[in-house]
């Protein structure tokens, strides 16, 4: 019960047969087949910087921002949900995992790095917005 609830979607118990844990395997990938791995905006321009998804690259005032992996991954999870309230909680299960749900200074820390790099004032952010106490959004 506590991994479904932590996002788990499905769970076998022991003694298991080999077709049993194979079925569902091949159930799992049925579901995920028909989501895109590609985001469906691959370009994002705002008046500062520019990022493209699929090359993974960023630029800023003409010049190539270097991210690192953490970095993109946060960022690719806010901006490709323009406006939209992803909490604290949500974005260090995506990039950390479950056990590392209740560090919110490792938040605070990668998004002071992406606000250095991305803004131009990173002390009042225009694009990697926070909500206090309740998470982070990207305004376009």
């Amino acid at each position: 019960v506590a991994a479904l609830d932590a996002g788990a979607d499905d769970y076998i118990t022991k003694p298991f047969s080999m077709d049993e844990l194979l079925a569902r395997l091949r159930a799992a990938v049925r579901r995920t087949e028909d989501t895109p791995l590609v985001p469906e905006t691959t370009l994002v321009e705002t008046e500062h910087f520019s990022l493209d998804l699929l090359a993974k690259k960023a630029v800023r005032a003409g010049r190539d921002v270097r991210l690192t992996p953490t970095e993109w991954h946060l960022l690719e999870i806010l901006v490709t949900n323009p406006g939209r309230l992803i909490t604290q909680r949500q974005l260090l299960q995506e990039v950390w995992g479950v056990s590392q749900s209740n560090k919110t200074n490792y938040l605070r820390v990668y998004m002071a790095q992406l606000r250095r790099k991305l803004e131009t004032d990173p002390s009042h952010p225009r694009y990697l917005i926070t909500e206090p106490g309740m998470g982070y959004r990207f305004e376009g």
